[in-house]
């Protein structure tokens, strides 16, 4: 099965890659964007889900200042 893991900064964790997008769209002519956040995308192909979570906390995510979530996709 595909999973695909979302792995951002938690709230309130110092955001260097958003606060950089977030400066350079208006350079671009793109206005109205309040806040970025940026984050990775990981994709997986597993035989089984139920190691996800454990793989997120020992080594996709950093528990301490990232937050993420999976899902199932295919």
């Amino acid at each position: 099965m595909k999973v695909r893991v979302l792995v951002r900064p938690k709230p309130g964790i110092l955001d260097p890659q958003g606060e950089a997008v977030k400066g350079a769209l208006p350079a671009l002519g793109f206005t109205g964007v309040e806040t970025v956040h940026v984050g990775r995308l990981i994709e997986l192909e597993v035989e089984r889900d139920d190691e996800i979570d454990a793989m997120c906390r020992r080594l996709l995510a950093n528990p301490t200042t990232e937050e993420y979530e999976w899902e199932v996709v295919g």
